[in-house]
């Protein structure tokens, strides 16, 4: 998998999270000499984000799941959290939550399961896995976070992947295929959240895609839940806690 690139390739190897990207030669465009280094470095890595970082001299790039700098001369690339030390707040989370709302108003509201009040005040999106105890413990409050006048739109994240080693699709994944592809969708989601397996059913169903988002917005577990302003909250909450994350990263 592309996310893998960075860890795998260069953090593991430096203590100090820097690495030489090469150096793509003269180029006039900034923007331009970054994309080459990291193309140079990783053929074939889509970037998704090039933009002047907080840090002066780099640009912050968000590909395959990750966010890291590059200089603007191409020659150096640091991976891990910048800091702005009188804040005390991470420079990277704005650029993040940016990309995550841009990326998530892509998806059709018909290839969500949705449970909302008639006029919802505030949505979460959440990336979910049919099968595991948080995500179940989590919709067990879908009703109190919908009395507090927030919508849940969920969308698939098979935590076991889409295919396993041997090219076959995962188990979670035909389950959640079979949700996805259900007549009534919502109350078949239930059920599965509730441990009974949904009956098999196969259709064009958008799983694989929605798990493939969740990759490139750095989605690592679930449950994930993305605020509409695209800051991530938390994975499991009650509703208490979850109308106060909402209220503070209200798009509004």
């Amino acid at each position: 998998m592309l996310r893998k690139w960075l860890l795998a390739a260069c953090i593991g190897g430096f203590a100090l999270g820097a690495c030489a990207a090469g150096d793509p030669g003269a180029a006039a465009n900034v923007p331009d000499v970054v994309r080459q280094a990291l193309q140079k470095f990783a053929p074939g890595l889509k970037i998704d984000v090039v933009e002047p970082a907080p840090l002066p001299g780099f640009y912050q790039v968000i590909a395959a799941g990750q966010l890291v700098y590059v200089s603007d001369d191409g020659k150096y690339m640091l991976h891990g959290d910048l800091v702005d030390l009188a804040s005390r707040k991470s420079l990277g989370d704005a650029a993040w939550a940016k990309f995550r709302k841009a990326e998530l108003a892509k998806v059709p509201a018909a290839q969500r399961i949705v449970f909302a009040p008639p006029d919802p005040k505030y949505t979460v999106t959440v990336f979910t896995d049919v099968n595991c105890g948080f995500c179940r413990a989590l919709h067990e409050h879908v009703a109190a976070f919908n009395k507090e006048g927030i919508a849940v739109d969920y969308l698939a994240w098979p935590r076991e992947g889409v295919t396993t080693t041997s090219g076959r699709p995962t188990p979670t994944y035909t389950e959640m295929v079979s949700v996805w592809c259900a007549a009534d969708r919502k109350a078949v989601f239930t059920e599965a959240k509730e441990g009974h397996a949904p009956k098999p059913a196969s259709c064009t169903n958008p799983v694989k895609s929605q798990f493939d988002l969740g990759v490139k917005l750095g989605v690592s577990g679930t449950p994930t839940i993305i605020a509409e302003d695209g800051t991530v909250i938390g994975g499991y909450l009650t509703p208490e806690q979850m109308l106060d994350a909402v209220r503070k990263h209200s798009a509004g």
